[in-house]
């Protein structure tokens, strides 16, 4: 799942209707969408199975999967494990914690699937397409030359500027400002 076309993305680094560099470029596209979905979580809907451990009980349990838009099952790994029916569950989509509605405490080994992503049509928000396409294009010019020959990346319009901490060099300031709004609370990994 790409949070982009090939088309925007063609469009955005004005490579017009020529083929050649589609696959390479295709390349850099699906690349971007994990290095955005580990910032703000899973953008367009799709289903993700978890592993709890809640063997000595618990009240909550925290999805690693954020946003999550609903809960599918709630099932044993084990044989003879208790499963939870998700009408009697309520979920938090944007910090993942499922509670019990009648207070009650999980038990087990249990796993959990979700459907996690963004509610919309598109699913894909025009702020966090348009960070996609600015990153294929900071990745893109970085590695061709422009036409004088210099490597296209060495001006401040592709500086990184400092280093955001998982990130590095390789996600520019202004595409992590885009994102900021989207971006997974604290402690989800």
């Amino acid at each position: 799942m790409a949070l982009l076309t090939l088309a925007e993305a063609k469009a955005q680094l004005n490579l017009g209707s020529s083929t050649t560099d589609d696959d390479e470029l295709q390349d850099y596209i699906d690349s971007v969408t994990s290095v955005i979905e580990e910032y703000c979580g899973p953008v367009e809907p799709r289903a993700v199975t978890e592993r709890h451990n809640a063997e000595g009980g618990r009240r909550v349990i925290v999805l690693r999967t954020t946003p999550a838009l609903s809960l599918t099952s709630v099932t044993p790994v084990l044989t003879g494990g208790s499963s939870y029916p998700v009408d009697g569950l309520d979920l938090d989509p944007d910090t993942g914690e499922v509670r019990r509605l009648d207070g009650g405490w999980f038990r087990g080994l249990l796993l959990f699937t979700v459907q996690a992503g963004r509610a919309g049509v598109p699913p894909v928000p025009p702020t966090i397409n348009l960070a996609a396409r600015m990153l294929v294009q900071h990745l893109w010019r970085t590695q061709r030359p422009s036409r004088s020959g210099v490597m296209a990346g060495g001006g401040d319009d592709y500086n990184a500027g400092e280093p955001i901490p998982g990130f590095g060099y390789a996600v520019p300031n202004r595409v992590l400002e885009l994102l900021a709004p989207y971006r997974r609370p604290p402690g989800v990994a």
